[in-house]
């Protein structure tokens, strides 16, 4: 069974910056593609990060990109998302996904497993 855990979020002022972490076990994940996706209160969740299993290409929604970096770790099976000069914007509930898919699919929240979430809070 698929496991999913995220660490890492908190409170942080504005252009300050976090590191999540997902640990992913119960499978080995050859292949797979891992993301992250954040959803705010009556919003859907939004993609935001996507890294293929070697780590060679990568994936982010427009409004994180230069500010925000994906790895992962294949050894220790985790993911990372290193955010940078975070905006009150950036404020959410974040999630891992881990899927068998192609990244390409990573912009669609409707494949693969998820972790419980871990909150962001970017504060003024």
């Amino acid at each position: 069974q698929v496991q999913l855990v995220e660490s890492g979020g908190g409170l942080v002022q504005a252009g300050g910056s976090l590191r999540l972490s997902c640990a992913a076990s119960g499978r080995t994940f050859t292949g797979w593609s891992m993301g992250w996706f954040r959803q705010t209160p009556g919003k859907e969740r939004e993609f935001v990060a996507a890294i293929t299993w070697s780590g060679s290409t990568t994936s982010y929604v427009d409004s994180v990109k230069g500010r925000f970096t994906i790895s992962r770790d294949n050894a220790d099976n985790t993911v990372y998302l290193q955010m940078m000069s975070l905006k009150l914007e950036d404020t959410a509930v974040y999630y891992c996904n881990a899927r068998p898919q192609s990244i390409v699919t990573m912009s669609s929240p409707r494949f693969g497993f998820w972790g419980q979430g871990t909150q962001v809070t970017v504060s003024s």
